[in-house]
């Protein structure tokens, strides 16, 4: 399994994922949300292996730019699975398929030095 980091480009911790990753050696693919869109078969297993509340970035902008129903109907996996398909900006970022099957989302530099 090749180490795939999931995002979008412009986002500034995905940047820097993928620059300090890079400047490893790592081989990394990068699958771009915005052009490429959300895979169903890997959104769902990020959701069994992370937990769908660690994946919804409530901090966000997107998140912040939903009306009150909206963010109301997140109440489960189900609710959140389809807004991350709908709107894949509301996901933290990057979501990393490591080569050993395991995933993480966000960025923190101690944990990627540990998995590489």
């Amino acid at each position: 399994m090749p180490l795939i980091v999931y995002g979008i480009p412009n986002c500034d911790t995905v940047k820097r994922a993928r620059t300090w990753l890079a400047g490893r050696g790592a081989d990394l693919q990068f699958h771009d949300f915005k052009k490429a869109g959300v895979p169903p078969d890997a959104l769902d297993a990020w959701i069994a292996a992370l937990g769908w509340e660690r994946l919804l970035n409530r901090q966000g902008t997107t998140w912040r730019k939903l009306d009150e129903p909206a963010k109301a109907a997140v109440v489960d996996a189900a609710s959140a699975r389809a807004l991350m398909l709908a709107q894949a900006s509301v996901i933290k970022r990057p979501v990393v398929a490591w080569p050993d099957g395991r995933f993480t989302v966000g960025f923190d530099a101690e944990d990627f030095a540990a998995r590489l």
